[in-house]
């Protein structure tokens, strides 16, 4: 499950370098076998998927899941900061969403595209819709001096465009002609709002190149975060840029057999020397969202050891990962059958997040990018 990176990936995993006293990682593998990916299917109504965020930000709600009683708690996200430890490390994510949905023609055909990763040479790689009819060397007009040419056609929908304009003039005429690409399951029949261009974003946003919003950051205000200071917990960021291939579903049969779209990410020597720091003084670090988790561990050596990192990472986490770095994870509520619901049951355990995405479709949380929040403990063992 591990695909080159644009440096050495210091993390493969292998049989050979199992942790003693633990087992091997044997992806998507569980005591009865193979792991389906029906087997991370669930009930869930339309009604409970979040069309709004939560106003104020910090008044969301939070699953607390494995914590000390090892009982599910219903919680609210500003319970974090006496929920967690004086010395704890969160650990977050500073990308920024680019107004990365551009609606063009060729020709008279209309044309929407969402770019999702960035390629040498200011090319995109990006999905297309319609995109049968589109041809290599075809150009897509998005307004008055802002096109793109086809420069390849991939399967699943895909194409590599080629735009005229790079860096800061790039930026700008995203900036004039696109939109936020909200996920899909958000509807906005005119296109998202201005609300949408806030309140998709972190507060602490900064870096700018994901296509999607690393969403267990949106519930922090900065008065949660001045709580959180308050009680002794400190804050630490990384940079993943996250691609819209975080909404394809997953179509193969058994789980291991998916294949994920690289994410370029950075991890920096002031990062790494601060959860290294945190666990050498016997604190905990706690990922704040799945893009988080991913890179971090994407950073860190079989001892739990982070180092910097930059490159691209597509690593695909599921039940039978060995973790080395999160003791905690804060997260939303995930699609059934998709990769972050596999991770978290990675975290969490299949079973135990089983029970509490049933419990939460009892109590009515909200669920996916605009909805409510959980706070995982990481299983025993894992």
């Amino acid at each position: 499950l591990y695909f080159p990176l644009t440096k050495p990936d210091p993390l493969r995993q292998s049989n050979a370098g199992a942790t003693p006293g633990r087992p091997a990682y044997n992806p998507g593998q569980s005591d009865a076998g193979p792991m389906r990916t029906d087997d991370f299917d669930f009930d869930l109504p339309r009604s409970l998927i979040a069309q709004e965020p939560a106003t104020p930000r910090d008044s969301a709600r939070m699953l607390e899941v494995g914590g000390p009683d090892g009982i599910i708690q219903d919680r609210m996200i500003r319970d974090l900061p006496r929920l967690l430890s004086p010395g704890d490390l969160l650990l977050v994510n500073d990308t920024r969403v680019i107004p990365a949905r551009l609606k063009g023609r060729r020709g008279a055909a209309g044309v929407e595209i969402t770019l999702h990763r960035r390629l040498p040479e200011g090319r995109w790689r990006a999905f297309a819709r319609p995109a049968r009819r589109l041809k290599q060397g075809d150009r897509i007009d998005f307004g008055p001096g802002f096109h793109a040419d086809v420069a390849e056609k991939h399967d699943g929908g895909e194409i590599t465009v080629a735009p005229n304009l790079r860096d800061d003039a790039f930026a700008q005429a995203l900036r004039d002609h696109g939109a936020i690409p909200l996920p899909p399951y958000i509807k906005r029949p005119d296109g998202p709002g201005d609300e949408d261009a806030e309140r998709y974003q972190t507060v602490y946003a900064r870096a700018e190149g994901a296509v999607a919003a690393p969403t267990a950051g949106l519930h922090f205000t900065d008065r949660l975060f001045a709580a959180l200071a308050d009680a002794g917990i400190g804050r630490t960021t990384v940079t993943l840029h996250v691609g819209a291939g975080t909404f394809l579903p997953v179509t193969a049969e058994m789980a291991a057999d998916h294949r994920m779209h690289p994410e370029w990410g950075k991890v920096t020597a002031e990062t790494a020397d601060a959860v290294n720091a945190a666990h050498a003084a016997g604190n905990r670090v706690v990922a704040v969202g799945t893009t988080s988790m991913r890179l971090i561990e994407s950073a860190a050596d079989e001892d739990g050891t982070v180092r910097p990192f930059e490159g691209e990472t597509n690593l695909f986490i599921l039940p039978g990962y060995r973790f080395r770095v999160p003791d905690l994870m804060l997260t939303n509520f995930h699609l059934p059958k998709s990769t972050l619901f596999m991770l978290v049951c990675a975290f969490a355990g299949v079973e135990r997040m089983k029970a509490a995405y049933a419990h939460a479709v009892a109590e009515k949380y909200r669920f996916y990018s605009y909805g409510d929040a959980c706070l995982l403990h990481r299983q025993e063992g894992v």
